[in-house]
Formats: structure tokens, C-alpha cells, sequence
């Protein structure tokens, strides 16, 4: 890379549009969680942690991960998991983030939903007054549960849409298509709920276009595999749907076989509104820079394309047009400080 690309990726304005709350605990604050709440883990030392962190598949991963998250019990469990990422990526320049969080996967451990959203919000609130970094917040529902449950965990939602501003679908993509939560997503939307979902990841591009036309979805978290089919491939540029993808995740769940396949330059050379984000960064390795420097390695990335990213990390977002240009104006007066005349 060149000093400039380094220098635009350290310094430019970003937002982070898919990032797992709960996949940003880091091992040194799961075992410390673990001794205040007086959880028995399988782990005794972070070396120990971080040798659980060798995936297979995505399956492996949501082995560790939602054994991680057993130790977040308490409203201020969570606030500090929120806190500890705001802080982290504020230094990478994140202005701006939308943070999912899987409220099914507390619930079922006796944990309120409550007690997870205050925790997580006023983390939230305090970067905003704090570091001056806006949010928005996306409750997704687990794929591999039934729709049933999802519509329980919709009604939760619904006594708190001043806090929560849309709702995704994660978990296991095998097995668990689109098509199986599109009542569910119909009742969102129509309680105002916009609509995100993963799609794409391990499935074939047809999850990606019922995640469209069946969960009528905004945004399609992932998406890599809509570029195996040329029509579709069409359908998102001329449609401007965003695509959040995560390169260093892909890798670390063997999606793809290095870092030279992940999808996002021929996403860029197709003219689709590809982001760059982190996924579940304690886990795979990389926050939202690394993740950028990542890529830029390993497909060569110009200056200008780190710039698009950028860009389309706010064209992509859920702000206010008004907000989206305030952030793409900081990235132009970015530039020019880097580029003086």
C-alpha cells in the first residue's frame, strides 16, 4: 500500500454498519466478566481463549461465541462491552455506528431484554455526548429458532422503538433461508422496523434476492455470494442496496481461501455499494481498520477506492441525508488536509 492509502485509512471519517456487540468481547474482559458475575468457563488463562478462537465454519465460531456471551448478565455487563468497542474504534476514526445485538440469545439465559438494551444504550448515549459518535441500534433475531420465537422477541421490540431502529437475521444461514421469518419481517416493517439481514454468507445468491423481495430488506448484510450471479449482480448496482461485507471474517470462517478472493474490489468494479466492516472482531482478529488495511493489501487498493469505501459507509448507513453529507463534507476536508495545494 502507499503512505497515503495508510494515511487514509488511519485518518479518514467511517461508519461500521455490521458489527455484532457481543462478538466484540474480548478475552481478557470475557474472563474478568466471568470471575464478577461468577461464571464457570472452560477457559482459565486469555491463551486458553484465544486457542478456542480456530473455526471451520461459521457453525464453530457460534459454538465459542454465544459460550463467550454466557458471562453477560448484569446492565452494566453490557454497557461496558459497548463502551470498551465505542472507544476502541473511535481512535480508527468511527463517527458513526449501527450495532446489531441478538436479545434471543440472552433471553433464553433468563437475562431481560430490558436489562440487555439499557446496558447497550447507555454505552451508546455517553459516546454520542462523550466522542461525538452518532448510532443506531438493530435487534436481530437467530435464524436457527423458530419464527414463533422471533415474533415473541418482535413484541419486545415494539415497547422500545425509541431506542431501536431496525431489525436484521443472523445465526446459521445453512438451513435457515429467508423465507422462513418473511411473516415476521412483514409484521416489522409494518411497526416501522427497518429491515436488514445477513444473506449471502454461506448461502447461495438466491438467499440474497428472497432477503430482498421476500423480508423486503434495506440492506444485505454480507451479500458475497450475489456475485456469482451476473443478474442479481446488476439488480444491487442499478438499486444502489447496500452491501456490508467483512473480508477478515470470511476468512477466518473459511469462506474464502484468502484474502485475494474476498469480494469487495469486484464489488467495487460492478459499481455496488460495498462497505468494509468488522463482523465479530474479538473473534476473527480485525476491527473496522484492519479490516480496511486488510483488503487494500491483498487486492491493491487505490486511493481513490479507499475514499469510495469510505463514502459508502455513510451513503449506506440509516442517517438522515442531511447527516450523510455533514459526514461525506468531514471526509473531503479529510483529503484535502492530506493533500495540500
Amino acid at each position: 500500500m502507499t503512505s497515503l492509502v495508510h494515511q487514509l485509512i488511519d485518518t479518514l471519517p467511517k461508519a461500521e454498519l455490521h458489527l455484532h456487540i457481543e462478538g466484540t468481547l474480548e478475552p481478557e474482559m470475557m474472563l474478568a466478566l466471568a470471575k464478577r458475575n461468577k461464571i464457570t468457563l472452560p477457559y482459565e488463562t486469555v491463551d486458553d481463549v484465544r486457542a478456542a478462537y480456530q473455526f471451520d465454519n461459521l457453525q464453530d465460531f457460534l459454538d465459542v461465541y454465544y459460550l463467550g456471551m454466557s458471562v453477560l448478565i448484569e446492565e452494566r455487563d453490557f454497557h461496558d462491552l459497548t463502551w470498551a468497542y465505542l472507544t476502541k474504534v473511535h481512535a480508527d476514526g468511527l463517527t458513526h455506528a449501527e450495532i446489531f445485538f441478538d436479545p434471543q440469545a440472552h433471553m433464553e439465559r433468563g437475562i431481560a431484554f430490558e436489562t440487555v438494551l439499557a446496558g447497550i444504550t447507555s454505552a451508546l448515549e455517553q459516546a454520542h455526548k462523550e466522542l461525538g459518535i452518532t448510532s443506531k441500534l438493530i435487534m436481530c433475531f437467530l435464524r436457527h429458532l423458530s419464527e414463533e420465537e422471533a415474533f415473541d422477541t418482535l413484541a419486545c421490540a415494539c415497547k422500545h422503538k425509541d431506542h431501536i431502529f431496525a431489525v436484521g437475521l443472523d445465526s446459521s444461514e445453512q438451513g435457515h433461508p429467508p423465507e422462513k421469518f418473511e411473516r415476521v419481517f412483514a409484521q416489522a416493517r409494518k411497526e416501522g422496523f427497518v429491515a436488514v439481514a445477513h444473506a449471502g454468507e454461506e448461502g447461495p445468491p438466491e438467499n440474497v434476492e428472497n432477503a430482498l423481495d421476500l423480508l423486503g430488506v434495506s440492506r444485505v448484510d454480507h451479500g458475497n455470494s450475489a456475485l456469482q450471479d451476473a443478474g442479481l449482480t446488476r439488480r444491487l448496482a442499478q438499486e444502489q442496496t447496500p452491501l456490508t461485507m467483512c473480508p477478515i471474517s470470511n476468512l477466518r470462517l473459511k469462506g474464502i481461501p484468502d484474502l485475494s478472493a474476498a469480494p469487495v474490489k469486484k464489488a467495487l468494479d460492478a459499481n455496488l455499494l460495498v462497505t468494509v466492516n468488522s463482523d465479530d472482531p474479538s473473534y476473527f482478529g480485525g476491527y473496522l481498520n484492519d479490516n480496511y488495511r486488510a483488503v487494500a493489501d491483498a487486492l491493491a487498493l487505490t486511493e481513490p477506492q479507499i475514499v469510495t469505501l469510505a463514502r459508502n459507509s455513510f451513503k449506506a448507513s440509516f442517517l438522515e441525508d442531511s447527516e450523510k453529507q455533514t459526514q461525506l463534507d468531514r471526509i473531503d476536508a479529510q483529503i484535502t488536509r492530506l493533500r495540500p495545494a
